[in-house]
């Protein structure tokens, strides 16, 4: 059907007749402009339009004006000839001057369109543009009606009209007579629920037709209806051949069925027309390959599709002449085949026209087809036989890896058998290394090896076909190379190749030297290199785990090695806790250390003439005399000095792992092994950077000290150090004698000595607090210049992070500075100097401090060494120790409040005049007035308890 709209392009036959003079053919005429698919012929006269109307070509629509010659336009419209021509006859005035007519005679008007006006309705240009698209609208709807009505009405048809999901809207007389029921009964169905014969199978057939339909196509099938009376079949099944296809009409989208009834030859011959083209296409399409003989062999029948097989057109395969020729003689065995009529399964090989062997798989049966008796239906089975040997192949393979111990074994079996696996080439594999970021070529099978000799390496940043199949992990074939890949000269050697990911261990390249790597090959090649990249993992895995194993048995013996040397460390530990000399310390050191053969030998040694030689102090185990066969001073000309001496001298661990490594570098090295001394190791006795002696111990056996033990003696040495720095100190406080050194320091980084040759002045340290964050708070008188001018330059230096001024004077004042590190009076009093003199001048610095004994005065003088650039003992007395009090009244405040009292003393709070208060102290500290109160108060309360409360323990109090 004709939609709707302006549109009308599959009817461009709708003609319509102008007829009026010039000016109104100009007002006319654009009407018809806009129109598609529409003829327009235009006329000037009456006389001119009849001759028009009884001409061969019919028009559908006469457009008159009202004033026409000799004539009006509603007159014309009266005449028989424009009434049997024209389907409507629209008169359209050109002015309003139009005299009323007869009532008969306006009666053939169809519509009246007054081209003067504007108003609503049908006037003007535009109106009658409108008239004309719909007159050509219903002129084409009665001609489709009438056509529809045409073939809805034949009595040879099935015709049906259907909703669009198949519901039957109606149908005509013949199908009612073809179902045995009315039209009302059928009505409201869907088709595919009429009684088909086939049942479900032709309701899904026609339910795609409907599909097809619904989207706009014309579809066709064929079906057999089988109605019945309600109880029993009538036996009236009727064939058909339906066609299906879209119509539009007023009530929506609707699909039009028709169905012509085939006769039972037009049934048989289309049966048969589709039979042999399913078994023509069948017959060019099938590999397997159908041969027909009689019973000498020659051939009858050869199907077209032969050269699939044999390479041979059919006509070649006849000039052959038997089937033995082809196949073979003696194929079969003719008495068994009459006795059983089919043999199958026969295998046998044949060669096609390029020369290359098949094997095939052949079913013979006896047959009577145009003088044809035997028939063989021919199967190359020659890649499931490769497949077959490939696969057996590949699985003894497999069982062989899972005995390979290394890569390299796996690697020689995996070529070895590929050349089995792929008769026509072989495999080369590379190992990545990720050390060198290289492909290395690690095994090749022989035929590769005979066409391609060495292969060579492939690094990552190298364009080839290798490494890209290893960085992208998939497979790279000869269509993805060009003239740029590295390896091109290579490959044009081979016939074809595949190279393919192996993973993070590699590339295995597959390659034919002989035909191309067809489907089966790529397969096979993919199958080994599968095989042979789980193999690899086999072996990463395992070895992963005798690593585990490995680091788990090492794990123990270090576990069990941390005890023992954990249980040494105890012991040692309460040893030094209970000694009351240095002797006691050494001596318990060198005895556990040595008991129950945990190391052969074990001594301390202690430096001497200026950390030239070293003294033996204490020893234990089985010495042999080794310390009276060697020489332990560093003065001697040996290439590689005794652990013990490199250690005093690089105050740090010295371990010889195995002494008869060097056992031609000094003679020390010698008398060790004799002595059976194979590893030893040695640490120094460190506090607080001086240097108390060494500690060396000596093993039996070589490398027995692993990182533990070192670790674990290295804190032992500065734990015996520390232990060896306390009793020195304890020793000091109870001796009556005490040595005053006197030293003088020019290092130019000594803060004090850096300020006095700056501002030109004297400056001297009165007291000092060590504090919990590692500072130092001096407090330091200043002479020849102000206390301001000091702090200000101090403050700027990076050593000091803060400074104030208690006091100013005419010539200086009294400051505190607060120090990064801590200050060298700190050092002092750790090793059990006390300071009696600091001063810094811009020519040097005067320290004065006492000692307790001799031993305290190297532990100074290497302590003051070891800080100092620039340092030189100036002199040394020994003098008899003042009497002090039983208890030092500066150990009875915290630091806060030792800080607190030195600022208000050195401020002049405690002056019997004194110019400051309690408030200017606390704005100085940056505290309350009453929390410095509370301070002194509490300071106050410990000096008098600690003078009047003698024969109570003082408790301090925060």
């Amino acid at each position: 059907m004709v939609p709707n709209g302006d549109t009308c392009g599959s009817h461009p036959d709708y003609r319509i007749l102008l007829v009026g003079p010039d000016e109104w053919q100009d007002k006319a005429g654009p009407a018809t402009a806009r129109l598609n698919g529409i003829r327009v012929t235009a006329v000037t006269t009456a006389e001119q339009a009849r001759k028009t109307l009884v001409s061969d070509d019919p028009v559908d629509c006469v457009v008159s004006a009202y004033n026409l010659e000799g004539t009006t336009g509603i007159r014309f419209s009266a005449e028989s000839i424009v009434q049997n021509a024209a389907s409507a006859f629209v008169l359209a005035p050109l002015t309003d001057d139009m005299p009323p007519d007869s009532g008969t005679e306006s009666e053939h008007v169809t519509w009246v369109v007054p081209l003067y006006a504007d108003d609503a309705g049908p006037t003007g240009v535009g109106g009658l543009r409108t008239v004309l698209s719909r007159e050509r609208k219903y002129t084409r709807d009665r001609q489709q009606a009438a056509q529809f009505r045409g073939v809805f009405d034949n009595p040879d048809q099935f015709v049906a009209v259907l909703a669009t999901d198949g519901t039957i809207r109606s149908l005509n007389e013949a199908a009612a007579t073809l179902l045995n029921a009315s039209a009302e009964t059928v009505t409201g169905k869907r088709i595919w629920a009429l009684p088909w014969k086939d049942g479900n199978p032709q309701r899904r057939t026609v339910q795609k037709a409907l599909r097809g339909a619904a989207d706009g196509s014309y579809t066709e099938f064929e079906g057999v209806l089988s109605p019945s009376n309600g109880t029993a079949s009538v036996g009236n099944e009727v064939r058909l051949r339906f066609r299906i296809q879209p119509a539009a009409g007023d009530g929506g989208d609707r699909l039009l069925v028709q169905g012509e009834m085939l006769t039972e030859r037009e049934r048989l011959e289309a049966e048969l027309r589709a039979s042999e083209e399913l078994h023509r296409v069948t017959l060019n399409n099938m590999t397997d390959t159908v041969l027909v003989t009689d019973d000498e062999g020659e051939f009858t029948y050869v199907c077209p599709n032969v050269h699939f097989i044999f390479g041979y057109a059919a006509e070649e395969i006849h000039e052959f002449g038997t089937i033995d020729a082809l196949l073979g003689e003696e194929l079969i065995d003719p008495d068994r085949l009459e006795s059983e009529g089919v043999l199958t399964n026969i295998e046998c090989t044949a060669t096609d026209k390029s020369g290359t062997e098949h094997t095939l798989l052949v079913n013979v049966r006896e047959v009577s087809i145009q003088g044809g008796t035997r028939l063989y239906s021919c199967r190359d089975i020659t890649k499931r036989k490769q497949r077959e040997r490939a696969l057996t192949q590949l699985q003894q393979t497999s069982r062989n890896l899972l005995y390979a111990e290394t890569k390299a074994e796996v690697a020689n079996r995996v070529t070895a058998d590929a050349t089995t696996a792929l008769p026509n080439g072989g495999i080369a594999l590379y190992h990545f290394d990720g050390a060198e970021n290289t492909l290395y070529p690690m095994a090749v099978s022989d035929p590769l090896r005979k066409m391609l000799g060495s292969l060579p390496e492939v690094s990552l940043d190298q364009r080839t076909s290798i490494n890209r199949a290893f960085v992208e992990e998939r497979v790279i074939q000869p269509d993805e190379t060009d003239v740029s890949d590295d390896l091109q000269p290579l490959f044009t050697n081979l016939d074809d190749f595949a190279a393919m990911s192996l993973g993070e261990h590699g590339v295995l390249l597959a390659a034919t030297v002989d035909g191309p790597f067809d489907g089966v090959n790529k397969e096979i090649a993919e199958l080994l290199a599968a095989t042979t990249e789980a193999a690899f993992d086999r072996l990463d895995r395992e070895s992963e785990l005798r690593e585990r194993d490995e680091r788990l048995q090492q794990q123990n013996r270090q576990l069990s090695e941390i005890n023992q040397i954990n249980e040494i460390i105890r012991e040692i530990d309460q040893a030094m806790v209970h000694a009351e000399t240095r002797e006691e310390i050494e001596t318990t050191v060198c005895e556990r250390l040595s008991a129950s053969d945990r190391f052969a030998f074990a001594w301390i040694g202690e430096s001497a003439a200026r950390n030239r030689r070293l003294h033996p102090r204490e020893w234990a185990g089985d010495n042999q005399g080794y310390l009276d066969s060697i020489s332990l001073s560093t003065m001697d000309d040996q290439t590689l000095s005794e652990p013990s001496l490199q250690t005093m001298q690089d105050r740090s661990l010295t371990v010889m792992d195995n002494v008869a490594n060097q056992l031609h570098e000094a003679t020390w090295c010698k008398e060790a092994v004799s002595r059976n001394f194979n590893s030893i190791l040695s640490i120094p006795l460190v506090y607080d950077d001086v240097l108390f002696g060494t500690l060396t111990v000596y093993h039996n056996d070589p490398n027995s000290f692993s990182e533990t033990i070192r670790t674990v003696f290295s804190e032992l040495g500065s734990t015996i150090g520390a232990a060896i720095n306390g009793i020195q100190r304890k020793e000091a406080l109870r001796s009556d004698s005490v040595f005053r050194l006197a030293y003088g320091i020019r290092d130019p980084s000594f803060v004090l000595f850096r300020l006095a040759k700056s501002l030109d002045c004297t400056l001297e340290v009165k007291s000092e607090v060590t504090q919990a964050d590692e500072t130092t708070l001096i407090f330091v008188t200043v002479e020849n210049a102000s206390a301001a001018t000091v702090v200000s330059e101090a403050t700027s230096l990076v050593d000091v992070t803060a400074g104030e001024v208690i006091r100013e004077t005419e010539n200086g004042g009294l400051v505190s500075l607060k120090v990064r590190d801590p200050f060298v009076t700190s050092s002092l009093a750790t090793h059990g100097a006390t300071r009696r003199t600091l001063e810094a001048s811009p020519t040097g610095v005067r320290l004065v401090v006492e000692v307790p004994d001799s031993a305290t005065i190297r532990t100074v003088d290497e302590m003051l060494s070891g800080q100092f650039t620039d340092v030189e003992l100036t002199s040394q007395q020994k003098q008899t120790r003042p009497s002090e009090p039983q208890q030092e009244l500066g150990s009875l405040m915290t630091e806060r409040q030792e800080e607190i009292a030195q600022v208000a003393y050195h401020s002049g709070y405690f002056d019997m005049q004194r110019n400051v208060s309690g408030r200017d102290i606390a704005t100085t500290l940056d505290i309350s007035h009453t929390a410095f109160y509370d301070h002194i108060r509490r300071i106050e309360q410990k000096f008098f308890a600690a003078l009047f409360d003698r024969q109570q323990q003082y408790i301090t109090v925060e």
